[in-house]
């Protein structure tokens, strides 16, 4: 998982997974939902982030009842 911020752009990535984006369906507004080529959510895009979410909202980020277990890295 990655979230990436764009000042620039003023947009918000929420990556949940690494795959190619088959298709997209807007929510809202602003708000956009990429989706791999069998429809499962790949990431979730917020422009006009700023105005959406406050500066608290994207720096804290709360992780709750994640499985704590070992995970080996890729290798490279």
């Amino acid at each position: 998982m990655r979230i990436e911020y764009d000042k620039e752009a003023d947009a918000l990535y929420i990556q949940l997974r690494e795959a190619s984006v088959d298709n997209n369906i807007d929510i809202e507004e602003g708000v956009t939902v990429d989706l791999d080529e069998k429809k499962h959510i790949v990431g979730i895009e917020i422009l006009d982030a700023s105005k959406k979410l406050s500066l608290k909202d994207i720096i804290n980020i709360t992780i709750e009842n994640l499985p704590v277990e070992k995970v080996e890295a890729p290798a490279i």
